[in-house]
């Protein structure tokens, strides 16, 4: 146990680090911060590499042993309604239970905040029986994905326009910290017993599809309920010592356990719903699972408050210094460099990674699919800095990334297609919606901007870029095979004309 938290500290120093850097650089040179401003800041570092490392590891002993568990049970399942009406249930309870919802809601005030979460949590709970279906029916991601997705742009020409960049986003948020362990852990049980070739490929996938579904959910509601833009004034705390700065986390820490707990009580109840049912897991195994929602829990809660209390108004402040400079078109390469380290710091991108490693035995490195998200998160937040500088409309570049992500589809293996677009849920978590959305936000706020169409989009771009870059690196793998594999048959074929040669 010493040597994986030791580990998980040392890479989540290497998650964090980068990112502190940045900003200390920004702050010294076209960006100064006030002194408490900062101390929020760096104390909230030291709360992230804290939470993630205790995260990792107690959402690696609950969180993806209980999907899994589930996933197993429910391939053994005689009958695939049952298992669909579960998976739907699940979806449900599990969205309800994501963090990164609630801030997406409060954002939203127009609509009323449980009214957007019952909706989204229903088109996640739908599309991950659509999943389900999938899994069972062994249809191919792409053709999925490809019918689904044109639904989306198709409703999107008729959603009013500041709300397309909501719909979007919504379908980054929900698939968080606490969704993407659980969920990719059931897809992985759920092939487990599954005699198709596929079967590996097919564990992928779940994330992107339940991505989908709170994106036609919102763009529905807001077609239906015809809310008018609004947005609600950030309150940024008065911070003017370190002490005020730890007054702040003191005072936020009680509000976050609650929010935390409410999170994790619907999955505890599943647990134990399933431990009656099933009796799956022996004495030892439910201790386990047990010290893993404590792990989880203290995780989330170190985690959230430092993301929420001390990067969020860091990244506001920064967004409008930069923006309100005579540099302010330094925010599309600052934007690039922050959104190349920062998605390394979103939990769920841990999770992605080793599950990975494990499906394919380590054909796919962990570096490989870091680099590739991270150079697609990079380009993501350069275009949504370009777009808080232009006013430029989010949706050609929705419809032309999908367009290329969709394409690349039917010429990549199919095992890249689903680790690309779930990789687009899995990278836009709490670092997202708590750094790079108030970094947006205020730089928009500081040029005039419409912050409903300029500054919100920023989480669905960087929910899309991904899926073009990670299939990308598959497609280079791909040629590179072929390449070896022409190259082998051409020296066979030497061989061979030596031999003919010889006997002549």
């Amino acid at each position: 146990m010493l040597n994986h938290i030791n580990g998980s500290i040392k890479e989540s120093l290497q998650s964090v680090l980068p990112i502190t850097a940045i900003v200390l650089l920004l702050c010294i040179t076209i960006a100064p911060l006030n002194t408490g401003v900062l101390a929020l800041f760096l104390f909230g570092c030291m709360l992230l590499i804290l939470g993630m490392s205790f995260f990792t590891i107690g959402s690696t002993m609950s969180m993806e042993a209980l999907g899994k568990g589930i996933g197993i049970h429910l391939s053994k399942s005689k009958s695939i309604w049952i298992s669909v009406i579960v998976c739907f249930i699940l979806g449900v309870l599990i969205t309800i239970a994501e963090p990164d919802l609630q801030v997406l809601a409060e954002q939203v005030p127009t609509i009323p905040t449980r009214l957007l979460i019952i909706c989204v949590a229903v088109g996640v709970g739908l599309f991950l029986s659509v999943a389900m279906i999938r899994a069972y029916k062994s249809i191919p991601l792409s053709k999925l994905l490809l019918f689904f997705y044109s639904i989306v742009i198709l409703l999107a020409f008729f959603v009013p326009e500041d709300f397309i960049a909501t719909a979007f986003d919504s379908g980054g948020v929900t698939t968080g910290p606490i969704t993407v362990p659980f969920i990719m852990a059931l897809g992985a049980g759920m092939v487990t017993m599954s005699k198709n070739k596929n079967s590996q490929e097919n564990s992928f996938g779940l994330v992107s599809l339940c991505s989908i579904g709170p994106i036609l959910s919102v763009l529905i509601l807001s077609i239906c309920f015809k809310p008018e833009p609004e947005t609600t004034a950030a309150v940024i705390p008065e911070v003017a010592t370190t002490k005020d700065a730890f007054v702040q986390f003191v005072y936020a820490f009680p509000a976050y356990g609650e929010e935390v707990l409410l999170a994790l009580l619907p999955i505890v109840g599943v647990f134990l719903v399933f431990q009656l049912i099933s009796k799956r897991y022996h004495r030892h195994q439910i201790a386990k699972i047990s010290v893993g929602f404590v792990y989880t829990y203290i995780g989330l809660l170190l985690f959230l408050t430092g993301a929420n209390v001390g990067f969020m108004p860091a990244g506001r402040l920064l967004g409008a210094a930069v923006a309100g400079s005579r540099y302010k078109y330094l925010l599309i390469p600052i934007g690039m460099v922050i959104g190349y380290f920062v998605v390394a710091a979103e939990p769920a991108v841990h999770t992605l990674k080793k599950q990975v490693v494990e499906v394919t035995n380590g054909a796919i490195s962990q570096k490989s699919i870091g680099l590739a998200l991270s150079i697609g998160v990079a380009f993501s937040v350069g275009i949504s800095m370009l777009r808080v500088l232009t006013g430029i409309s989010i949706l050609p570049f929705l419809i032309v990334g999908y367009a290329i992500s969709l394409i690349i589809t039917f010429f990549v293996p199919s095992i890249y297609t689903g680790i690309a677009f779930d990789s687009g849920g899995v990278a836009s978590g709490p670092m997202t919606t708590t750094f790079i959305l108030p970094f947006a936000v205020g730089a928009c706020e500081m040029l005039g901007g419409n912050v409903m169409t300029d500054a919100f989009g920023a989480v669905a771009m960087i929910a899309m870029t991904p899926m073009i870059t990670i299939q990308i690196l598959g497609l280079r793998g791909s040629i590179m095979k072929q390449r070896m594999l022409q190259k082998a048959h051409n020296e066979f074929l030497q061989i061979e004309d030596d031999i003919l040669y010889f006997d002549v």
